[in-house]
């Protein structure tokens, strides 16, 4: 199999736009289906997210088929907590057969934090463990060193979070996946460009691409709450207090502009190889955000 669309997009030069579909909670994927079709072909690439924040949802890997059904370039968000390296070896296996060889190698969020605190963890592998094993797929093994019959290719891909407390202990990890193999990297929600700056000072030494995560915010009130509750999100301060000068009703349209103007001066300053938008739960936002940024039009 040739090498994904999105994958030739990589070794380009061109500033890459990447943004997230949230799966439904049950069988009814008609808004998904709504929303993938707005998305194609005005972004380069399409994640489908993994039981986001350990909340049960229909299937990540469904959720790529179905981008790829509907003409989309699917990214495979694949965690390491729900399931062993058989089901891990398996899954991808299967998506490659499909099409779908873009994947994003996620540990995942504690199941804590999630809507199933019974269910039992896995975490057989971390994330910098999944990247060797799909290395190891490609060479035409499997994780216990048996031949496969067809090796699949897949572009890779993993999350850093240059705004974290420790960035030393970040950068340990970024240099374990690039090592494993890493080609490309979605950041965490990034809100301070002082800390993307001094990341990429370090970063740009490597050949991954860096993606920075642009999340939009609804309100002052839906940003408290990530803070409070979604693992490695640190709403600053500053961006709370111009959400909450909305108006009532407009929080969500200042939540656009601010995402927009991040956009615009990732852009302009060259800071990174492009940006990874998260909508969470208005991915219909993400044309009027790519509008306001400047980035209107087809990405062929």
């Amino acid at each position: 199999m040739a090498n994904s669309l999105f994958q030739e997009k990589l070794c380009s030069n061109r500033f890459l736009v990447t943004t997230e579909v949230g799966p439904p909670k049950g069988a009814d994927i008609s808004e998904m289906a709504h929303h993938i079709d707005l998305l194609k072909g005005k972004v380069d690439a399409i994640n489908v997210t993994d039981h986001q924040s350990s909340v049960m949802r229909f299937p990540s890997l469904g959720g790529c088929l179905v981008v790829k059904e509907r003409g989309g370039e699917p990214i495979f968000q694949v965690t390491c907590r729900d399931r062993n390296r058989l089901a891990l070896q398996a899954d991808l296996l299967f998506a490659y057969s499909r099409g779908i060889s873009n994947i994003l190698c996620l540990t995942g969020d504690s199941i804590d934090v999630g809507d199933h605190k019974e269910a039992k963890p896995v975490f057989d592998l971390d994330s910098v463990q999944l990247l060797k094993m799909i290395k190891i797929m490609e060479s035409g093994n499997d994780m216990s060193g048996n031949e496969l019959k067809g090796a699949p290719k897949f572009c890779i891909g993993a999350s850093v979070h240059p705004e974290a407390d420790f960035i030393e202990a970040q950068l340990v990890k970024f240099d374990k996946k690039v090592t494993a193999g890493a080609q490309f990297f979605q950041t965490q929600g990034i809100f301070d460009l002082g800390s993307l700056r001094r990341f990429m000072q370090y970063a740009s030494q490597f050949n991954p691409k860096i993606l920075a995560g642009i999340i939009v915010m609804a309100s002052a009130r839906m940003a408290k709450y990530m803070n409070e509750n979604v693992p490695g999100i640190i709403v600053p301060q500053a961006i709370i207090d111009e959400l909450a000068t909305a108006e009532k009703g407009k929080g969500l349209q200042k939540g656009i502009e601010i995402a927009a103007q991040l956009i615009k001066t990732i852009k302009e300053e060259n800071l990174c190889h492009g940006v990874h938008i998260m909508a969470v739960g208005n991915e219909g936002t993400v044309p009027d955000i790519l509008e306001a940024a400047g980035l209107v039009g087809v990405r062929p």
